[in-house]
């Protein structure tokens, strides 16, 4: 790997995070430093973790990095599944970010299973 960019798990986690930007354009504006302001900072965590790992010199610190990012991956979707449950999001909005959403941590878990090995 020659830098973060190269790894499709970072570019597909930069997608996520613009479609997380786009559907809480939308959302109350006085949740703007509430809910709003949570779910777009879990989701950028995601791919600054990733970035920043890639940027170690060990293995082992970038396995721990990525599991922040999985971390921060768990807290948003519990954040996504509130604002569904207070009716932010519809559910067809609900189902797409949570399979993108799936389709990052898929991809996050299958990086730290090569780098166990």
């Amino acid at each position: 790997m020659n830098n973060h960019k190269d790894l499709e798990v970072w570019k597909q986690s930069i997608e996520f995070v613009k479609d997380i930007y786009e559907r809480t354009k939308s959302f109350p504006k006085e949740e703007l430093f509430g809910i709003t302001n949570q779910i777009r900072r879990s989701a950028v965590s995601i791919p600054s973790n990733i970035a920043e790992g890639a940027a170690r010199n060990h293995k082992g610190e970038f396995k721990q990095f990525l599991y922040i990012s999985l971390g921060s991956l768990s807290e948003l979707e519990t954040q996504l599944i509130i604002t569904r449950e207070i009716k932010y999001l519809d559910d067809n909005q609900f189902v797409l970010l949570n399979e993108k959403l799936e389709t990052v941590r898929k991809l996050l878990i299958g990086l730290i299973k090569f780098l166990k090995k």
